[in-house]
């Protein structure tokens, strides 16, 4: 799928690739995937690394790292496929990046995280007066009719509250920052009840990115880990997701990134 917006990607504090003519790769359990033109990449700074890697749908991909101004090398930064299989679209004429390994990705002058914004996901906060209550260590941590509720594609309703909603003196910052292609850099509060310690607990978004900016600043608590929340009186069911099954420890998107600092 053709990509409208520029995108760019920095690597060694240099500007790899800056297109207008991108696209996009959706494949069945796999994150979005942005190919960039190999005429809009500086392919003066990439050399062959010697990796290749096979994949059934899509052919043999061989790897490039980049040496940059310095003398640095980036290993097996980007990589491209040499060959097309049936069925897959043709991506003779572009190539991709690692993206941890580089430094930056945006889209037009936005930064971006963790993987490209899948196009067919959703994510919808709506303020509601329905009254939700959250239960943690055995008592009522979290009580509000004013939430925002955060609904986004594959994953648990998310309820936002205000600070003042919560129980005076029960939160603590915490050192973890995740990062969501959605939401945008998640900061923590670990949770103290009657001397029981809940690390990680409560997350914010202290400046989401447009489409979450309604929960600026509000707080959430992990439903998969508190006692219980209730809505409107009625308990909600506990979610299992990645989140709860141990990986993505942090924010609550199971295709997020973990980075602890």
């Amino acid at each position: 799928m053709s990509v409208p917006k520029r995108l760019r990607v920095v690597a060694g504090g240099v500007v790899i690739a800056d297109t207008v003519r991108g696209i996009i790769l959706n494949e069945s359990d796999h994150i979005p995937v942005y190919y960039f033109p190999i005429e809009d990449i500086r392919s003066d700074m990439m050399r062959v690394s010697g990796r290749t890697t096979t994949d059934m749908f899509k052919g043999t991909a061989t790897y490039y790292s980049m040496l940059d101004h310095d003398g640095k090398t980036i290993e097996d930064l980007m990589w491209r496929y040499d060959g097309q299989i049936n069925g897959c679209p043709s991506l003779l004429s572009y190539a991709s990046f690692d993206w941890k390994k580089a430094d930056r990705w945006y889209e037009e002058d936005e930064e971006i995280f963790v993987h490209p914004r899948d196009p067919f996901r959703r994510v919808d906060v709506l303020p509601s007066s329905r009254h939700v209550q959250v239960f943690l260590g055995g008592k009522l941590v979290a009580d509000s009719r004013r939430a925002n509720m955060l609904f986004e594609t594959g994953l648990p309703t998310r309820y936002y509250f205000t600070i003042t909603d919560l129980i005076p003196g029960i939160i603590a910052p915490s050192e973890t920052v995740t990062r969501c292609p959605y939401k945008g850099i998640a900061r923590y509060y670990n949770v103290t009840i009657d001397n029981k310690y809940y690390p990680d607990m409560v997350w914010y978004y202290p400046d989401p990115v447009h489409e979450s900016s309604r929960i600026k600043g509000m707080v959430s608590f992990a439903n998969e880990f508190v006692d219980r929340i209730l809505v409107d009186g009625r308990e909600q069911m506990r979610p299992v997701t990645s989140f709860s099954l141990g990986s993505d420890r942090g924010d609550p998107h199971p295709l997020s990134a973990t980075v602890t600092v």
